[in-house]
């Protein structure tokens, strides 16, 4: 188990940082400087490391180099010290400063002035010391940023508080921090080389809204002194991305930041990353198709294979077909009992009662959903679309078109979790305007969630928008799906307390 890391008292760190401070002071007296504005660098840490990857201890290449890392290692002995430079991207290579190379000046300068957490520059010969280690053997050296705090504890673990807290620390000390990091990005250019291979376009829409729309979630509010105005911070991009597609973009795409004025746990943060993708004459089911091949393709993008490896050590395969099931045949199944959309809303209320199930402004629609979510969702293992939602709680989505009372909506589970939803999208306007005024009613009827009467939407509606197909995806959960990790550790800085 890896050791908990001490707590540095805020006394020691006072005292390091007047250290350190004094240490500063003595540098750029001297003309060193201690934080200039550029070195000569002229390779990376990285390329050095590639270049020489097989080279035999006790090896002197001839070849010079000229590396900037952080100090993460630090050794003083009497006429040779070492320091382990550390690269952003976590490759590290050892700098060897002696008598012979620098000079006693030199030497006494850096035992003098070189701190652990240091930015570092050094150039001199690429070597490999006699236990195998690749190295500088170092004839010149600059501070290239004065480190005044010192660093927490390589070899020992920072908590979870302070690891989402301080992450420009975790990235120094955890090498998992960065993969995530790194991981992230790769999943996030997967997608949109997906999205690029079927001719879809990234569009970008507004984030500060008049009218919140797109969801059923609590807004954000705020005041612009320019217009004199109410605005909303975007809870979804929904609504305007169909008001592309009316505008004849038939394929379209946003990678985008939404905010919801909600809980914060495990699987969900007030600020997340959404994807949300339409597609013209596609529906619900060609949506699943292009949700199951933008993860698949963003695994191997992390992996290199649909099976992941989750930071646990857990192997998850997101490979092959991906199954479909019915919300209300499942539940039925689960609940030993029969639930249509017909059963009546006392029929489900009790059957609440008896589970201990407790639902916010119960209708049919949030009942089934609770329900579903109570017998059913626990017992999902495989990543699985549940197919077919009550019509109450889905006021965008199209009718099914076999099924009365249900709508052709799925949404994704992925480790017992929701990560996507998809709709055949309601494109009829005067249907869009019905669920707009039910909408308006559950929300005078006090619920914080429901949405708001959209005219400005409807208009564009009335102008044509074709058969779509549509979905949005959590990015911060599908890097839960990938990693294992929880939302607080996928997403670089998220809001805490």
């Amino acid at each position: 188990m890896t050791e908990r890391a001490p707590v540095a008292t805020e006394e020691d760190v006072n005292e390091q940082m007047a250290v350190r401070l004094a240490k500063r002071e003595r540098l750029n007296a001297s003309g060193a400087e201690a934080y200039p504005v550029q070195l000569p660098i002229t390779d990376s840490i990285a390329d050095v490391r590639n270049r020489f990857a097989e080279i035999e201890p006790d090896t002197a290449t001839g070849v010079t180099a000229a590396v900037a890392g952080r100090i993460v290692h630090l050794r003083n002995t009497g006429k040779l010290c070492f320091a382990s430079l550390q690269a952003g991207d976590g490759s590290r290579i050892q700098a060897m400063v002696s008598l012979a190379e620098v000079g006693e000046e030199s030497l006494a300068d850096w035992k003098d002035l070189v701190d652990l957490g240091d930015h570092l520059f050094v150039s001199g010969e690429v070597i490999a010391s006699r236990r195998g280690e690749l190295s500088i053997m170092v004839t010149d050296w600059r501070i290239a940023s004065k480190a005044i705090r010192p660093l927490p504890n390589m070899h020992s673990e920072l908590s979870e508080e302070s690891r989402v807290r301080a992450r420009y620390l975790d990235l120094i000390v955890r090498p998992q921090a960065r993969e995530t990091v790194l991981a992230r990005s790769a999943a996030v250019a997967s997608l949109r080389r997906t999205f690029d291979a079927r001719n879809f376009v990234e569009i970008e829409t507004p984030m500060l809204q008049t009218m919140h729309g797109g969801a059923s979630a609590r807004p954000f509010s705020t005041h612009s002194n320019a217009f004199d105005t109410e605005l909303f911070l975007r809870i979804a991009p929904e609504l305007f991305l169909k008001r592309a597609v009316v505008g004849g973009l038939e394929r379209v795409f946003e990678i985008n930041r939404n905010f919801r004025n909600e809980g914060a746990d495990s699987t969900h943060s007030p600020e997340f990353a959404m994807l949300e993708a339409y597609e013209t004459y596609g529906d619900y089911n060609s949506i699943a198709d292009l949700t199951q091949q933008l993860v698949q393709d963003a695994a191997l993008a992390v992996a290199g294979d649909h099976v992941v490896t989750w930071a646990d050590g857990t192997q998850f395969d997101l490979g092959g077909e991906w199954a479909r099931i019915s919300m209300y045949d499942s539940l039925s199944e689960a609940a030993g009992v029969t639930i249509t959309p017909q059963t009546p809303v006392s029929e489900l209320q009790a059957l609440a009662d008896r589970e201990g199930v407790e639902v916010d402004s119960p209708n049919h629609g949030k009942l089934v959903e609770e329900l579903w979510e109570h017998f059913v969702k626990g017992s999902l293992t495989r990543p699985t679309f549940v197919m077919d939602f009550p019509v109450e709680t889905s006021p965008l989505v199209r009718g099914h078109r076999l099924i009365p009372g249900v709508v052709e909506k799925w949404d994704l589970y992925i480790r017992g979790f929701e990560l996507a939803t998809g709709y055949s999208e309601l494109v009829d306007p005067v249907i869009q305007r019905e669920r707009f005024v039910q909408q308006a009613a559950q929300a005078a009827a006090g619920d914080p969630e429901a949405m708001r009467f959209d005219e400005d939407f409807l208009t564009a509606l009335e102008h044509g928008m074709p058969p779509t197909g549509g979905m949005g995806m959590g990015i911060d959960r599908m890097m839960m799906a990938l990693t294992g990790l929880g939302i607080r550790e996928t997403i670089l800085f998220p809001l805490v307390k």
